[in-house]
């Protein structure tokens, strides 16, 4: 099985990019919904979170209000690492149960995890290739402000809490650029489906 880490900035197009993957064959899964499964009502997380950040937190369901969650955190360093460290754990072990299940499953698989932070987390090195998906700056932030209803100093405050995508490329096997459209970013993923595909056909050594 060919582990694919696909990753990169807010707003920067991973989940067309994840979504094409899944239409021609690939194994997919994203950390984001790990994550929300991570902090339903009843788990750990969720107790974890409401203890450490107030009832401020929850909306008058019980449930975690994720935009007022948002909101704290990412504007405060601090508060961001104390999130991460109680949520990150346990999205890694959903994503080791995930790959798993498919590599029993589909030993031949190609699977690929969407995951914002696996460059700042260092768990890039556990994947066999790593995808990052990029667009210009100024493009990347008119449409996270469009997309999330943002004013332009949250959204910019946003973009600044994550690695810039230079850095993340650095870190890239393959780069896909969303800047022109999505019929030229399908155009590029089609052509890292072939790559990955010749990958995971190629016995190894």
């Amino acid at each position: 099985m060919l582990k694919v880490g696909l990753t990169g900035g807010i707003a920067t197009g991973k989940s067309y990019v994840l979504g094409v993957l899944h239409e021609l064959g690939c194994e997919v899964s994203d950390a984001d919904t790990l994550a929300h499964q991570a902090i339903e009502p009843g788990k750990l997380a969720y107790q974890d979170i409401v203890s450490e950040f107030g009832p401020g937190v929850l909306n008058a369901d019980g449930t975690l209000n994720r935009a007022a969650l948002g909101g704290l955190v990412f504007t405060d360093a601090a508060k961001r690492e104390r999130l991460n460290a109680i949520v990150h754990p346990r999205v890694y072990a959903a994503q080791a149960a995930w790959l798993a299940e498919v590599a029993a499953r589909n030993p031949q698989a190609i699977a690929v995890l969407d995951a914002a932070l696996i460059i700042e987390t260092g768990s890039y090195k556990s994947f066999d290739k790593v995808v990052v998906v990029w667009c210009e700056p100024l493009l990347q932030l008119e449409r996270l402000m469009t997309r999330n209803h943002l004013p332009h100093t949250q959204a910019e405050a946003r973009i600044a809490a994550q690695m810039p995508s230079a850095e993340k490329l650095k870190y890239a096997d393959f780069a896909i650029d969303t800047s022109l459209g999505f019929e030229d970013t399908r155009r590029q993923t089609e052509t890292l489906y072939a790559q990955l595909k010749a990958l995971a056909e190629t016995p190894e050594p």
